[in-house]
């Protein structure tokens, strides 16, 4: 069975793009056209392809080919390179990738301006907790991904990165408003605590290390942001685990201080990308491991 490289193209853009009607906008087309090549798709192969929600999302059969058509644009991006046939008529290469939070803030920037040096493809960048970026690659919305999971993802490879140092912090102030008596079951239960999203799980495991199985159900803040969550802290809100990369100035000046000694938690990160033979993606897979060279190394 052949495919349509343009009904393909489609079906990747409206996973994507979440809708139809952007999907049209990214490709150039009508949303009919668009509505028409999913049809046509889906009736070559006999299933359903895309889910017509809000936003749309591929079938398990339509993840499938959203792989199948971005790693075709991918090595189509690379022979066109190799040729020298790159123009203004002839479309880019925009990796999607899946990367956690604080990396982004802090460390993988580096690797997309290495990436940025040697390709002239670009990265479709999208935000997610370190412990579910590995969802975007099995649901084929991206090519790569940094990740908490030091399990390969089926049909991916793996490179250890290293590990993002957390340290449980706040203010000389709240500390000695909160603390005085210590870390404790009792005064992690009536502290404020600031934590990022309902998938944040990293102050829970720093509480459960003084808690044990006791319930813990502080006043809690929520606030999505990883610089903000470092304003806040400075600002009194609350304690909160903050990556080291952040917050190290204000714990050299003493404006933040440790909960406790040994307040740290180091969360092990990992590139995973699919298998694909493309230059672009070794490109940045080489720019990936360059840039995570600021992370912790196991001794």
């Amino acid at each position: 069975m052949k495919f349509d490289h343009d009904s393909l193209r489609a079906l990747a853009a409206v996973v994507r793009e979440g809708s139809f009607e952007r999907a049209s906008a990214a490709l150039h087309v009508t949303p009919s056209a668009v509505s028409q090549r999913i049809k046509a798709l889906e009736a070559r192969v006999g299933r359903l392809l895309v889910q017509r929600s809000v936003p749309a999302v591929a079938t398990a059969d339509g993840q499938v080919l959203v792989q199948l058509a971005e790693q075709t644009a991918l090595l189509e991006h690379d022979a066109l390179d190799r040729l020298g046939l790159q123009g203004e008529d002839v479309p880019h290469a925009s990796i999607a990738v899946a990367v956690n939070h604080d990396s982004l803030e802090t460390w993988f920037m580096e690797a997309a301006r290495l990436f940025a040096v040697s390709t002239r493809a670009t990265l479709d960048m999208q935000s997610e907790d370190q412990d579910h970026t590995a969802a975007l690659l099995r649901n084929g919305s991206v090519l790569g991904a940094v990740t908490a999971l030091g399990d390969p993802v089926q049909g991916c490879r793996i490179h250890a990165l290293g590990s993002m140092r957390y340290v449980a912090t706040c203010t000389p102030q709240f500390h000695a408003r909160y603390f005085s008596q210590g870390v404790s079951a009792r005064t992690l239960a009536s502290a404020p605590v600031l934590v990022f999203n309902r998938k944040d799980a990293l102050q829970a495991r720093f509480a459960r290390k003084v808690m044990g199985d006791q319930p813990w159900q502080p006043p809690v803040w929520w606030l999505p942001s990883s610089r903000a969550f470092v304003q806040a802290t400075l600002d009194g809100l609350g304690w909160t685990m903050n990556p080291l990369p952040l917050i190290k100035h204000e714990l050299d000046s003493g404006r933040l201080v440790p909960l406790r000694a040994r307040a740290t938690e180091d969360v092990p990160l990992y590139w995973q990308h699919w298998r694909v033979n493309s230059q672009a993606m070794e490109a940045l897979t080489r720019s990936v491991l360059a840039a995570a060279g600021s992370l912790v190394r196991r001794r």
